[in-house]
């Protein structure tokens, strides 16, 4: 997903054939062009273009997997609350956003507070993480941290 802040692009006009659109690929990204036409009442092609039209606009980022980390062996979820000085605010979020175990990265309100998400292996990855690529970076004041017991419920995508 690109850098954006919320009042850096434009509104695009979304319909209700959009939405229905929109909602079905929510559900399962992987349907068929005839079949979403059955589903939405138009044709293939009428289907096709529309979603064409929402990539180019950029409403649709990208098409992806959904994967159950612990299944994979990845069991630490981890949120971290890293205050940076200012002036190191770009530079440290930069580095940090091309770290592979770093899920999602977020400027918050605050003191220059970036919000970030991160999947570990096991506790010991996380702490050599915290430790060898963390900790180091220059400009930051001080890091929290919270590590996910139970997930109740993880949204993907957005609601319409």
């Amino acid at each position: 997903m690109p850098n954006t802040t919320i009042n850096e692009m434009p509104n695009v006009h979304i319909d209700e054939i959009d939405r229905k659109i929109i909602s079905a690929l929510l559900e399962n990204a992987r349907i068929s062009y005839t079949d979403l036409a059955k589903e939405i009442g138009l044709s293939r092609v009428a289907v096709q273009a529309r979603i064409n039209t929402l990539i180019e606009e950029g409403v649709v980022e990208r098409f992806t997997a959904v994967i159950n980390p612990v299944k994979i062996g990845i069991t630490v979820s981890a949120f971290f609350n890293v205050e940076v000085e200012p002036k190191s605010l770009q530079q440290v979020a930069d580095r940090l956003a091309e770290e592979p175990s770093v899920t999602s990265l977020y400027l918050m309100t605050g003191p220059s507070k970036l919000h970030m998400h991160g999947l570990f292996r096991d506790n010991q990855e996380m702490e050599l993480f915290m430790k060898e690529k963390l900790y180091p970076l220059e400009g930051i004041t001080s890091v929290d941290s919270q590590v996910l017991i139970t997930r109740y419920k993880s949204r993907m995508g957005m609601r319409l």
